[in-house]
Parts: C-alpha cells; structure tokens; sequence
C-alpha cells in the first residue's frame, strides 16, 4: 500500500466521541494523553498535526448525568457547553506534558462555506501551525443548529484538511477500517485495505448508524474521505486504540483502511481555481510583478498592481493579468476591490495607514495563487 502518512509534512487527525470519552462514559485521559504523546513526538520530525476532537456533547452528557443523547436543541447545546469545558482542558493539560503549546478553535461548516471567514480561519490555522502550535478544533455545537442536527466531525475533518491543504487525514475511530459488508453480519465480508477516495462502490459496503455516543457512521468517513480527496488529500480510516497508531503510519505501516486520492493535490488545487468560468475581477499587474510571480513563485504584493479591475470581495478568486491583459495567475484575493484600488502601488507596510487595518501583507498570497 502506498504510503500516505510516510510522506506527509501536514496532517489533520479527528477522533471520535466514542474514543475520546471512553464510550461516554467521560474524557478519557489517557487517550488523550496517548495521542498527545504521538502527536509531539510527529511535531519532533517537522510535522505539522491538527486535531480534530469530537466529544464535547458526550462528555456534557456525562456531567451532566444524563445516559441517552438528548434531542431536544437546546438541551445538544447545553450539554455541549458543559463539556465543551472538560475537553479543552484534557487536551491542553495533555499536550503541554509532552512540551507541545495548543489552541482551541471553535468552526462551523458556514465558517468554511463563507470565502471572506474560509480565508480568515486559514490564516488563524497556518499562523497556528508556523507558531508550532497544535490547533483542536471542533464544531462550535454551542451555539451553531445546523451542526448539531445535521452536521458531524469527520466531515469537519475533510473540510479542515482543505482549508490547510494538509497531506493527509486521519480518522481515528472504534472501528478498524472498512469492510464490504457488515462483519457482523456477514462471515464473508472482506476488509478493504486499500481504494480510492469518491469510488461510488465505497458507499455501497458502508452505512448503518454510528454509535449511541456519536453521530457519524462509516458512510460519513466514507463520503468524508471523498470531499478531502477533492483538493488531492487522501485519508486513513484505522482503529483509535492501535497501539502508537499515528506513529506507525507516519512510517510506513499499513493500518486500516486508506483511501487514496484520484487526484494530485497540486493539480487538484489549480483545477479548482481554473473552474471559475466566471471571475468577479481581475488585476493588472506590471512587468516586476509577473517576473517574481512566474519565475521566483513570489506572493502577489499590492505596489506591483496598477489596475484594478471588477467588483469582488475578499475571498474571491479573481484573475491576474499583464498590462497587455494577457491572464497569467488566478488566485483568492485577501482584499475587495475597493480596498486593492487604495493599496495599489503602494508597498505593503502602508496598508495599515491606507486602510486603518491590515488583513495580510499580500494581495494574493503565494499558496492561494495558481499560474496558468
């Protein structure tokens, strides 16, 4: 099989409820403190990780007394505030044994659907991860609806690995891996070590509910799998209690199931941007400017633009063209038209001044930008 993890240099892990709370019964200490320990011991090779931890609502449930999930909202959100407190702390106490800083992020998929939000939340995240730090991430159940009735982590998970471009996703749950058939069930159901991510025959073996604990079945690892390897990150799905589990991937071994994706990430990204048949505005920069873009893989600063063209928002993808109006580069703008027509030929540590705010140093930068 080959080897996802082996070559990663950043990866996003999500556990599940059932892991994390010891099946509900409270966060489980000691598996928190055994992913931290894999964890940091990642970052000690150059990784970069982001967790993903579901649990919150369970372990609200717990201190709260209650034995079967609510379905009342108001009582998902209460219980979600309630543990949300214990969680957070596991995994700071945790991590900060093992000598490694953390952040808590609170995200919803409106975060990640909103292009203005989408680019201020990566921005936290790669700041986060250049800091060293490990970001946990979880839905914010707490005040969010349509999370609680409809949303679920694992598809957190993809949209977060994304958002970061990440490598490779991990999902660590109760349950080895994927199987054709419900082994339960079936005497005959074979253990799938290996496809790829979005084959339709994929959704077909998985299905059934989650747990009493938790929300997402294999169908939602599954279908999470595909959205990842949408911008070319491939995912693992392998049993969250397989001794040193992160750091056995990391090396090579093949655990559970890993679902390869289809497309390189590289490419994967540059088609994303080249399916924009329809552009909100374009730049046009001058002769400086596209040297360093073509041939040095520079950011697009805002004293080589001269014109500005269109009407688009921070986060929209917008062309970048020569003087000539020949396009050269697509890429996601980290200002509206308006505020690029203020900073335009002006060098980046005015942007404060011109605008009474800096977002970025950059009007388009390096990794939100694709040559053509």
């Amino acid at each position: 099989m080959p080897s996802v993890l082996s070559g990663a240099r950043r990866i996003v892990v999500k556990v599940g409820s059932s892991l994390v709370t010891n099946e509900g019964r409270g966060v489980d200490a000691a598996a928190i403190g055994n992913w931290s320990r894999q964890l940091a011991a990642l970052a000690a090779t150059g990784r970069e990780l982001v967790m993903v931890s579901s649990g919150a609502i369970a372990e609200g449930m717990k201190r709260l007394g209650w034995a079967q999930r609510p379905k009342e909202l108001h009582e998902l959100q209460a219980a979600a505030a309630v543990g949300q407190m214990g969680l957070v702390q596991m995994y700071e106490s945790r991590l900060s044994e093992h000598g490694m800083a953390s952040a808590q992020v609170l995200l919803t998929h409106a975060d990640l659907a909103d292009r203005e939000r989408y680019l201020n939340a990566r921005s936290t995240l790669l700041t986060l991860l250049a800091l060293k730090v490990i970001p946990v991430i979880n839905e914010n159940d707490t005040v969010v609806t349509d999370e609680i009735r409809f949303g679920d982590n694992d598809t957190l998970g993809a949209l977060v690995a994304n958002l970061v471009d990440a490598d490779a996703y991990v999902i660590l749950t109760d349950q080895r891996g994927l199987y054709s058939a419900d082994p339960r069930k079936d005497p005959q159901a074979r253990f799938i070590d290996e496809a790829t991510a979005g084959d339709p025959a994929l959704e077909a073996m998985a299905g059934g509910a989650g747990s009493s604990i938790g929300r997402g079945g294999m169908l939602t690892k599954i279908l999470a799998a595909k959205r990842a390897a949408g911008s070319g990150t491939s995912t693992v799905i392998a049993w969250g209690r397989e001794p040193d589990v992160l750091l056995r991937l990391a090396s090579g071994e093949a655990i559970g199931t890993a679902l390869l994706a289809g497309t390189p990430k590289l490419a994967a990204r540059k088609q994303w941007m080249l399916d924009h048949l329809q552009l909100k505005g374009a730049v046009a920069v001058d002769d400086g400017a596209v040297a360093k873009l073509r041939d040095d893989g520079k950011s697009l600063l805002p004293i080589g633009v001269h014109e500005v063209q269109g009407d688009f928002s921070r986060g929209d993808v917008i062309a970048v063209r020569t003087l000539a109006g020949h396009e050269i580069a697509r890429g996601l703008a980290n200002y509206s038209a308006a505020e690029a027509r203020l900073i335009a030929r002006k060098p980046s540590h005015q942007i404060e001044a011109l605008l009474g705010y800096a977002n970025e140093p950059e009007l388009i930068d390096r990794t939100n930008l694709v040559l053509i």
